[in-house]
């Protein structure tokens, strides 16, 4: 069975224990959600969230001995707060938000979030609403694709990119965008220039920084004192919304710098256990290239959320 991303690093900073009560906001093939419950007493337990609904039926099997002490909801992370009082809990001991992509949902041509085999251009992780990557592409104007490529897929060549991509309309398939993108981008070095595109095209048709965003605050108010939240996430600015939500949390002051006494009287609810991102040993990126890009922030709730 595949191991998942950094799995040892989440059990060491969650520190699962005697009645621990964890949410597994992004479940996908629960192998992080096993692990937790392994190391929990039998009183422990595990809400685990995940808007893929192929993803809950798949984790809900591999977590079947655990049955009794799992809630899956088919939710996203940001109403966790709505499921967790639904489901009558109120505090939590850690929260993990893993936002990478599991194997299965790689390995899945019909998903098409990766351009390995041909399939489907959709990449919705719920595939029951919501715009397709190829209706995305198929429609919108050249300059919005542009500005897409340069904000989530950080490329330099946008304009070049989104005009081969207009001038190759309709693209609906995984490898014929690929193949677009190749050539209009020859490859440099080990990583296809189509994987930041598909990152990118991912990001936006799935709303997910907006949606981390809302999120991160979710989490926060689920916490209880002492409680961790962990997130790992394997595109720069996913980190650096979490970078930056937790550098905020953790602010005594936000009084502007020209104030020479503090008169803001801010709490700060959080703070870095981990001060630098964590990342996969060379032993794990050897084991699985796919965690090359992942990096884990942890922090560590100290005081209850202002309402």
């Amino acid at each position: 069975m595949h191991i998942p991303v950094l799995y040892q690093e989440v059990i060491d900073y969650l520190k699962p224990g005697d009645g621990s009560r964890f949410i597994d906001a992004t479940v996908g093939g629960g192998g992080h959600s096993l692990g937790l419950l392994q190391e929990s007493s039998p009183s422990g337990i595990v809400l685990a969230l995940d808007r893929d609904p192929a993803a809950i039926e798949f984790a809900r099997q591999r977590l079947d001995e655990f049955k009794d002490r799992v809630i899956f909801s088919n939710s996203s992370y940001e109403k966790m707060v709505e499921v967790a009082n639904h489901c009558g809990l109120s505090k939590f001991d850690g929260i993990l938000m893993d936002l990478g992509l599991s194997s299965r949902q790689l390995a899945d041509r019909e998903r098409g979030f990766s351009f390995q085999e041909d399939g489907p251009l959709d990449m919705r992780f719920d595939t029951r609403s919501g715009q397709t990557a190829a209706q995305f592409l198929n429609t919108m104007p050249q300059e919005e694709i542009a500005g897409i490529l340069r904000e989530y897929g950080e490329v330099r060549n946008q304009n070049q990119l989104s005009k081969a991509i207009v001038k190759g309309r309709p693209i609906n398939s995984t490898v014929q965008l690929a193949e677009l993108i190749l050539k209009t981008s020859p490859r440099r070095g080990k990583i296809h220039p189509a994987t930041r595109i598909f990152q990118a095209l991912r990001i936006v048709v799935n709303n997910e920084l907006d949606l981390l965003k809302e999120g991160l605050r979710a989490a926060a108010e689920l916490l209880k004192v002492g409680g961790r939240l962990a997130v790992i996430s394997f595109h720069s600015l996913e980190d650096r919304v979490v970078k930056q939500f937790i550098r905020a949390q953790s602010k005594d002051c936000v009084c502007p710098p020209e104030y020479p006494t503090c008169i803001c009287d801010v709490q700060p609810t959080l703070r870095a256990v981990h001060r630098k991102v964590i990342r996969p040993s060379a032993q794990e990126v050897q084991d699985n290239p796919r965690s090359r890009s992942a990096r884990m922030r942890v922090a560590e709730k100290i005081a209850e959320v202002e309402s």
